[in-house]
């Protein structure tokens, strides 16, 4: 519902006098607190226009917390700000909070939020490093990990990582369709949409979500779900992480876990472009069943490989393989053809979980792109990767304003990936640039938001298009102060 200030204030455990005197104080108020009984009423001074200043009492917030609170200088700060990717290593957030329970994530939001960038933490995997703010403060949800699979529900703790997801799923005989990367928190994938190796059979990760458990800005703890508030639960679906609150649990509906056969093409120097033209009429062709990613890695000449699964046996899996291999026009020098059963097929596609420096971005594909133009974009570019991973198939199926996820009628999306150090940053970041603009030229457009780029062009419409606009009345909506705030939120 939409709150005026007064009645955000309340909600956040502060009257709307008590945040004026507490904005005034020199050492900056302390932490809100909420009410442990009947609301004391509020004066009838008006609002202010903005949401208290000054800094949060640090100390105040500490002794609310089950978890910790670490600050510069403080033992265990230096290793608890660290990100995924190194390059964000010189970011120096103001404090780092380790979210043991709800509650505390709730009593962060009441004691920073309008004060400082808040920054909820799952994987740390954003490319733009927004889950590491300069100043701000990082609520690491790793603590909150729990994952219960009963029937055909899974109930996951927002900081699990998706290699502990795909264990208890495994266990349990059920399936999520998510993304490779073993250390991916399932909150940024699931909030971003959810691209993975079974999304043609069963959808994207958010498709699967049920219902969700949000900490708000104002401090309250909402249940997002068909029934209740359903326009963050449509929001929540694609609309990206960090845009409309904290999410502390996610619900599942899984899949009974299909055995799976998994598949890897290595194709000679020089077959680059005849693959790629091959495999994209051929991935818009084929049976759901069968997921295929083609991942172009750069140097002189290019190098093109072609890997995928498949719900079925090994016999129906080599007779799609075949006909790819035959439109291609390209023997492949490598082939690879193994039957797994769900987690087996989950760890085949496992990248690496240590810590990477890199620069990344992302264009989308919903007609068949310039292949020509396409490889020469990686032609010379060692260390950088265009991993292009098929779509359609149940991802097609539903309309592209049913859920936030825009990109419904994409062949592929294309992740641009390079390598990077901290001192090769800027050349990377240029180089991510012109293979961007490149893809553009080729016919690839859009965005994908998990793969969170600053310098994409018009970022908002390539990640949302139409439905950016409901995006930011949602953002409005749940968060009217934008407390919630960071460089590319949907309100920006």
């Amino acid at each position: 519902m939409d709150v005026d200030r007064r009645t955000f204030l309340r909600l956040a455990g502060v009257s709307a006098a008590g945040a004026v005197v507490a904005a005034c104080a020199p050492d900056g108020p302390s932490a809100p607190v909420a009410s442990t009984g009947p609301t004391a009423p509020t004066l009838s001074a008006p609002p202010t226009s903005r949401l208290p200043t000054g800094p949060p009492n640090w100390d105040d917030l500490r002794g609310q917390l089950t978890g910790n609170l670490l600050r510069p200088g403080t033992d265990g700060y230096d290793i608890a700000k660290l990100a995924f990717n190194p390059l964000f290593d010189a970011n120096n957030p103001v404090a780092v909070a380790t979210a043991a329970s709800v509650q505390d994530v709730q009593a962060c939001v009441r004691a920073a939020a309008g004060r400082v960038t808040l920054a909820a933490r799952s994987g740390g995997h954003s490319y733009a490093g927004y889950s590491v703010p300069q100043g701000g403060l990082v609520i690491d949800l790793a603590a909150l990990n729990k994952i219960e699979v009963e029937g055909g529900k899974a109930v996951i703790g927002a900081g699990a990582k998706l290699k502990d997801v795909y264990a208890a799923l495994g266990r349990a005989g059920r399936a999520l369709p998510a993304g490779s990367c073993p250390t991916v928190g399932i909150a940024g994938l699931t909030l971003g949409g959810g691209i993975g190796v079974l999304a043609r059979n069963y959808g994207l990760t958010c498709d699967h979500l049920s219902s969700a458990k949000v900490v708000t800005a104002d401090g309250r703890l909402l249940t997002a779900s068909a029934d209740s508030e359903p326009d963050l639960y449509w929001a929540l679906r694609g609309g990206g992480g960090g845009n409309f609150g904290i999410v502390t649990e996610f619900t599942f509906d899984t899949d009974p876990a299909p055995d799976l056969t998994v598949f890897t093409l290595r194709f000679p120097a020089g077959a680059a472009a005849g693959v790629l033209t091959a495999w994209q009429q051929w991935i818009a062709a084929m049976p759901r069943e069968l997921w295929a990613n083609l991942v172009l890695s750069g140097g002189s000449p290019v190098q093109c490989r072609v890997s995928g699964c498949y719900v079925g046996g090994t016999a129906g899996l080599n007779t799609l393989l075949n006909n790819l291999i035959t439109n291609s026009g390209a023997r492949p020098s490598q082939r690879t053809v193994r039957s797994l059963d769900f987690l087996g097929a989950m760890k085949f596609f496992e990248g690496g979980s240590d810590r990477q420096g890199f620069v990344g971005s992302s264009r989308i594909i919903t007609t068949p792109v310039d292949a020509e133009k396409v490889v020469a974009l990686a032609d010379g570019r060692t260390g950088t990767d265009l991993l292009i991973d098929g779509l359609g198939g149940k991802v097609g199926e539903l309309a592209k304003d049913a859920t936030a996820f825009w990109h419904r009628d994409a062949l592929a999306s294309v992740q641009v990936y390079t390598e990077a150090t901290a001192k090769d940053r800027d050349k990377a970041a240029q180089s991510v640039a012109d293979v961007v603009a490149g893809l553009a030229a080729a016919g690839a457009g859009g965005g994908y938001v998990n793969y969170i780029d600053p310098a994409l062009p018009d970022w908002k419409t390539a990640y949302y298009g139409d439905n950016a606009k409901r995006l930011q009345d949602v953002a409005k909506k749940y968060d009217p102060f934008n407390v919630f705030r960071f460089g590319q939120g949907v309100v920006s």
